[in-house]
């Protein structure tokens, strides 16, 4: 099964869009993983709307530490060791630093692969 690292940008992004990225990457069999820096952002951020849905949703996500560090280079540096995961980005600076294949946000509706 192919896993999907998700960063904070992309979560809240999807959240305001109204796409239910865990049923459309779910669908594709794509297991998604959640760092747990990326839950501390969103706690920082007091993004209450994301923490519902991830407390909601805990059984279709695995989480995983990236230990310690600046999130985003932590997210470049396991997409580096681990080249087939997917990468769930907003991010400028993480899609350029990285190879592995992206999940992006198309027309503001859907998610698509590149």
């Amino acid at each position: 099964m192919k896993q999907a690292i998700i960063d904070t940008n992309f979560i809240i992004t999807c959240i305001k869009q109204k796409i239910d990225f865990f049923e459309e990457l779910g669908l594709a069999g794509i297991q998604i993983v959640i760092p747990d820096q990326v839950i501390s952002e969103l706690k920082k951020n007091k993004s209450s709307l994301a923490l519902k849905l991830l407390k909601k949703e805990k059984l279709f996500f695995k989480k995983i530490n990236l230990g310690k560090g600046h999130v985003d280079k932590r997210i470049i540096d396991y997409a580096k060791e681990n080249p087939e995961v997917l990468i769930a980005t907003l991010d400028r600076g993480i899609k350029d630093k990285i190879e592995n294949k992206k999940i992006v946000i198309r027309g503001k509706k859907k998610l698509e692969i590149i």
